[in-house]
């Protein structure tokens, strides 16, 4: 069995380098970074797991002064670069923390979270309090601080003022890394506290401006939010998003990393499905993997080799953002979701300047939140022929099966929730009647108002007719076995007594709707699906189905 370790559920560079963990090489980041070091603030925004806190993590222990991380970049890229890791390997006062953690039900929750991770910066330099260099003054607030008992003012100045006691400690200006930096504001904005955190970010981030202390500053998260919200003021300040072909080679892993991590592990005959699965993201000119997935199917891989992939992004949030898409869409968007679907993209207007708190004003926010939260990608130009897309436009896709299984998820669960909440009482008198005509307008209204996936095929047809009957009382079976097959979909009532069975048919042409009909309708007796409820039953209604997009035909016979 392969030996190879690999880091699922670590993003501590150190930790990783030290036990011997699978690396793949990452270091060059740091000297793309060095060629802009001139830059005051750098902004790195990518979709979530993509490496950003792996990546952090590694520029924490390249500069911190008080490591000493020669052995763990040995035989990384970046060591080769002598002149470069001189000057500035653990050479710097460095802070690094991530704001990740600070989510909570209301404001006071969040502030809590937060208060905690400042505490937990400050804890880790507690030597400054016995520094004579240190203002007695600013020792005062630290303790308050790393108490967990600042004020909502020292909290805002908390990292501006622990630059300048670091600087007066080493004598040397600082570096400042902050992870997830916009995760507090999305929490906010779906809890209904954003204005309060907004202000508390705005002080917080004011650490940047005019801070003669800070020799430079990175961070990263998932959306460049509007400089004016909450950078303000702040100078010599560099975006780097999904759209930028600067540093992301650094984000997400190339078909190079990916093919050399294959033939380590030996598992290169699995290379298709990753490419099929886990592939698709144009990242500026770079076509990227979403590493997160790639180390998750290649650890399971090595416990179990016919294990198939999953779709492990999904797992780690809640794709809220999907299904806040589907609850706004009307019947442009509908068509267009169906579009993505079924393989095609999209020409969109995508605006990278976004506020959490106006994210669902407009179909362009939501269209440019999928693309730069990853869950759609940009089309190249050369894929595009001819086609002109309009300035400030992109055309968009689904980049990958792993993300189609995710928007499809999310209709599903859309379906089941929304479709109680339609008018079904004539679909359900018409079917108990036995009215083939009225059941065929009703269903083919309810058809117009779904969103269809896996391209029309009779699976999605299945999911719908379950789904019309499901929630309203009835206990429904699909695809059991009945007779001598298994019919499609089966609706009980028993306070009713009273049982519907259904047949539906796929039909590839419009021409061929009546055919499959009757075809569908002659199998219930051919198969004797509708026997065994004959003695259970006093009624019981079959009907052939056949199905073309969103048309759809009804036979019925009554037993």
């Amino acid at each position: 069995m392969c030996k190879i370790m690999i880091p699922v559920g670590t993003s501590d560079f150190t930790e990783i380098r030290k036990e011997g963990f699978y690396y793949v090489d990452k270091s060059g980041m740091i000297a793309e970074l060095m060629k802009t070091s001139g830059t005051k603030v750098t902004l790195i925004t990518r979709p979530r797991r993509f490496g950003k806190t792996l990546g952090m993590s590694m520029l924490a222990a390249f500069f911190d002064i008080r490591q000493d991380s020669r052995e763990l970049f040995e035989g990384l890229e970046i060591s080769k670069q002598t002149r470069l890791c001189a000057e500035w390997m653990n050479q710097y006062p460095t802070l690094f923390l991530s704001l990740k953690s600070v989510d909570g039900l209301d404001f006071s929750g969040a502030y809590g979270r937060l208060t905690s991770v400042i505490a937990k910066t400050y804890k880790e330099h507690l030597y400054l309090l016995d520094s004579d260099k240190i203002n007695p003054y600013d020792k005062e607030i630290f303790q308050r601080i790393a108490a967990k008992k600042p004020t909502p003012e020292e909290i805002k100045d908390s990292l501006f003022m622990l630059t300048r006691m670091l600087e007066a400690y080493y004598e040397k200006q600082v570096i400042l890394l902050i992870d997830e930096y916009d995760v507090p504001l999305a929490k906010a904005s779906e809890k209904g506290y954003y204005p309060e955190m907004l202000d508390m970010l705005k002080g917080l981030m004011q650490t940047f401006k005019d801070n003669s202390s800070l020799k430079f500053a990175v961070i990263t998260g998932c959306l460049r939010i509007a400089k004016e919200s909450i950078f303000t003021g702040t100078n010599n300040f560099v975006a780097n998003t999904v759209s930028d072909t600067r540093l992301n080679e650094y984000f997400g892993f190339t078909q190079t990393e990916l093919d050399r991590l294959l033939r380590d592990t030996g598992l290169t005959s699995h290379a298709a499905e990753m490419k099929a699965w886990y592939d698709g993201y144009h990242f500026g000119d770079l076509d990227v993997y979403c590493p997160w997935d790639v180390v998750n199917h290649v650890k399971n891989l090595l416990l179990d080799p016919s294990k198939k992939p999953l779709s492990y992004w999904k797992d780690s949030s809640d794709n809220a953002v999907i299904r806040s898409f589907i609850d706004y869409a009307g019947d442009d968007v509908t068509r267009k979701f169906e579009t993505l679907l079924s393989g095609g993209y999209v020409v969109q207007s995508v605006e990278e300047d976004l506020t959490y708190d106006y994210l669902h004003s407009s179909e362009e926010n939501l269209w440019s939140i999928l693309y730069l939260t990853g869950y759609l990608t940009r089309v190249r130009a050369r894929e595009l022929g001819n086609e002109l897309i309009p300035k400030g436009s992109l055309a968009l896709r689904i980049p990958n099966a792993e993300v189609k299984e995710i928007f499809e998820s999310s209709i599903k669960k859309w379906f089941e929730d929304s479709s109680k909440a339609w008018k079904r009482e004539e679909l359900f008198a018409a079917v108990w009647n036995g009215e083939a005509e009225k059941v065929t307008s009703e269903m083919t209204r309810l058809l117009r108002k779904t969103i269809s996936y896996h391209d029309y095929k009779e699976d999605f047809y299945h999911a719908f007719l379950a789904g019309i009957f499901a929630g309203a009382g009835y206990a429904v079976e699909s695809n059991k076995e009945h007779g001598e097959g298994r019919c499609d979909v089966v609706v009980l009532d028993p306070a009713g007594d009273r049982a519907a069975v259904f047949e539906a048919k796929y039909s590839k042409e419009l021409k061929n709707l009546t055919k499959d009909c009757d075809e569908a309708a002659a199998q219930i007796d051919e198969r004797m699906y509708a026997e065994e409820f004959e003695e259970e039953y006093s009624q019981v209604v079959c009907y052939g189905i056949a199905f073309y997009k969103k048309r759809c035909m009804v036979r019925c016979k009554e037993l």
